[in-house]
């Protein structure tokens, strides 16, 4: 299986996520009372956990791809269905978010709770999807711009779409790199600094990520500024040594890939 964790997982409906996350809000808030706002967000973790009965912290979610291995940790999961994700920051963003989705996602849940611990009053808000596992599986492949005959670009788009098959569209793009760049040596190779000029001035280095000599890597999630990316990206490849870069963007309902030259 390519996510995996430790205990069966239950998908709650949105009453019974509701009822439970009730239930741990009224101890959360209890604790905040009693103990402020300035301790790391483990302390609160723990003593909930004290609290209430079947609650596990750092449950741990193991996702695979031939050799290709990562382990992903949820904060507080309650009665093996219930995601709630702490925080102890200012305020919360959309980052935090987007962590407790692809939290979500990996574990074909429906509904979680963000909460922060370090603001006055405790903040805290739901996050949901209703994509399932099949679903994330059930996407378009664009491959009208791609140029097979390209260094590296056959192998890159048959590792690509066997992954994305195997685990779903929607996840962090972090972790569809981290695979492509496993697949590829690592990043002791994948890494070059190039110099970059401009006019006939060299200006500095950028460091970018290639999958062949001259040919550089991007992927992306966008679900709309497709266009302006590639402006951009274009403009980037007017000043580096570069011969192409292989753009893969990835949405929760088309796959693009695209061969971006100058």
């Amino acid at each position: 299986m390519p996510i995996t964790t430790r205990i069966p997982l239950r998908r709650l409906s949105q009453a019974e996520f509701g009822e439970l996350s009730y239930h741990v809000m009224n101890h959360v808030f209890a604790i905040h009372n009693e103990i402020g706002r300035f301790f790391d967000e483990k302390i609160y973790k723990r003593e909930l956990a004290q609290r209430l009965p079947d609650i596990r912290l750092e449950e741990p979610v193991e996702v695979t791809f031939r050799s290709f291995r990562k382990t992903y940790f949820l904060d507080v999961l309650v009665a093996e269905g219930g995601l709630f994700e702490f925080k102890a920051v200012e305020s919360l963003a959309g980052r935090h978010r987007a962590q407790l989705l692809n939290y979500l996602l990996l574990c074909d849940l429906a509904h979680g709770k963000l909460v922060n611990v370090r603001t006055e009053d405790v903040e805290h808000e739901f996050v949901n999807t209703h994509w399932r596992a099949a679903d994330r599986r059930q996407f378009v492949v664009d491959t009208g711009r791609w140029d097979h005959t390209i260094p590296a670009a056959a192998a890159l788009h048959e590792y690509v779409n066997g992954l994305l098959r195997d685990l779903g569209v929607g996840l962090e793009i972090a972790l569809y790199e981290e695979a492509v760049v496993h697949q590829f040596d690592g990043p002791e190779r994948m890494y070059v600094d190039l110099p970059v000029t401009i006019g006939d001035r060299r200006v500095g280095e950028q460091t970018m990520r290639l999958i062949a000599p001259g040919i550089a890597l991007k992927i992306t999630g966008f679900e709309r500024l497709l266009d302006s990316f590639e402006s951009h990206a274009k403009r980037l490849l007017a000043h580096v040594d570069l011969r192409a870069i292989a753009w893969i963007n990835i949405n929760m309902k088309q796959v693009t890939f695209t061969i971006l030259t100058r």
